[in-house]
């Protein structure tokens, strides 16, 4: 049997800052400063506050920030509040091989332990790429079966890259860091059914918080299995159907999957955002009012439909997984942000009575980010577009441009504009920070 858990964790426990290409070190920047932007943004909503408060029942002493308040918690909770922040509003980022949301994961996990164990900016930003390459390979391994059986790989997969981030700051030696993988992979957990529901959000949270846990415990001597991820018994076996074990660690040190990366356009389920391009680009150019609307007829992906099928959505969480919502909200707003998923928006009878019209035909050679979108009128005109490859995928990556706008609009109603400006130029300079501490400190409330 090949030794996968060691040769990972080998890799983590040596890899150095010198070992990063710059184009990845500048991905991982714009990663770092879209996960501050969405928790920040994210900081207000329901789901943040019933966690909060939940967990003020457990926690410890208040060390760790709360990004985009002034509350403290323990490093475990701290890093679970910030989990829940990073996905509540769908705004994540997402790996398209895996459709893994790293960013809030190991970002949450990570900040919380280097408010605690001081961390240069350099070493943080090296613990984040570490980090991400762990979650997003030990995802490659299971995936599609895992996922397509009811797993969410961001909660399953992504604890593996918090356990490496937080081992990584914690300076592990390589069979500490084989116990933090084998510790996160017996506590690996999300379920798709799920989605829809706060639970959603909670799968990131716990990822972040546990992947932390198992760091700091193998930090202290607790061991596990030293073939977590490989053994008949293990993680990817046990959760995977004929895995690619080799993906792991095929060309470990030398390819990097946040490259790979994609950011979204728009807060809702990523496989909607062709439908959503297409729905905005047609009501804008041929002013359409939804009364005057026969049918909307979308060719998509069947992912769509899996993911994103709800008819009729009952509140906020299901409407941004539903795309009968997202095609009907689109041609009225003729846009698509926070707003189109309020609930005064969702129960406004224009915006229903044209969801009903929506019809969908999943179709296998369509890829995820392509759609076709079709619009007949009362009048018998018809409306068509095809969207090749929608704003935020890995063909049309949003600009750094567009990345501070999305940035600057999460973070506007939270912080005063002085301090979203220092916090970007941290971002921006994160690897000449003496104390990554700083981004906790920008990225709250006074």
């Amino acid at each position: 049997m090949t030794a996968i858990t060691q040769t990972l964790a080998r890799y983590i426990v040596n890899s150095q800052p010198t070992d990063i290409p710059a184009e990845v070190e500048r991905e991982a920047r714009r990663c770092l400063m879209h996960w501050l932007g969405c928790s920040i943004g994210g900081s207000r909503e329901t789901s943040v506050d019933v966690a909060l408060a939940a967990v003020q029942e457990l926690a410890g002493k208040g060390v760790a920030s709360i990004l985009g308040r002034n509350e403290k918690l323990d490093i475990g909770h701290a890093a679970f509040v910030n989990g829940v922040s990073a996905d509540v509003l769908s705004f994540s980022d997402t790996h398209p091989a895996t459709l893994i949301h790293a960013g809030g994961v190991i970002g949450s996990a990570a900040l919380a332990i280097a408010e605690r164990v001081p961390a240069s900016g350099r070493d943080f930003l090296h613990a984040l790429i570490i980090g991400f390459e762990t979650a997003c390979r030990v995802g490659l391994a299971i995936y599609p079966w895992h996922y397509n059986r009811g797993w969410h790989i961001t909660g399953t997969a992504g604890i593996f890259g918090a356990a490496a981030a937080v081992g990584k700051l914690l300076r592990l030696d390589e069979q500490q860091m084989v116990y933090a993988l084998g510790i996160a992979a017996t506590q690996s957990a999300g379920l798709r059914e799920m989605f829809g529901s706060m639970c959603k959000n909670l799968h990131i949270g716990r990822a972040a918080q546990n992947g932390l846990a198992s760091a700091l415990f193998a930090s202290k001597g607790f061991t596990s299995s030293t073939q977590s991820l490989e053994a008949p018994r293990g993680f990817a076996n046990v959760l995977g159907e004929k895995p690619n074990l080799d993906a792991i660690t095929h060309n470990l040190g030398k390819t990097f999957e946040i490259l790979h990366n994609t950011y979204k356009p728009y807060p809702c389920g990523v496989v909607i955002h062709p439908i959503i391009e297409g729905c905005v680009n047609l009501a804008v150019e041929h002013n359409l009012s939804a009364e005057n609307i026969r049918g909307v007829a979308l060719r998509c992906n069947p992912y769509v439909i899996e993911l994103c099928g709800k008819a009729k959505p009952a509140g906020t969480l299901e409407a941004k997984l539903s795309v009968y919502h997202s095609a009907a909200a689109a041609i009225v707003a003729r846009e698509i942000t926070d707003l189109e998923y309020r609930p005064d928006f969702i129960s406004r009878a224009d915006v229903l009575a044209l969801r009903g019209k929506v019809v969908v035909t999943p179709d296998a050679t369509i890829r995820e980010d392509e759609t076709e979108v079709s619009v007949e009128m009362n009048s018998g005109e018809r409306y068509t577009t095809h969207i090749e490859h929608v704003i935020g995928s890995t063909e049309r990556p949003m600009s750094d441009a567009d990345m501070e706008q999305k940035f600057r609009g999460l973070t506007g109603p939270v912080l005063p504009a002085s301090q979203i400006d220092q916090l970007l130029d941290s971002c921006r300079n994160v690897s000449a920070l003496p104390d990554v501490a700083l981004l906790a400190r920008l990225a709250t409330t006074h």
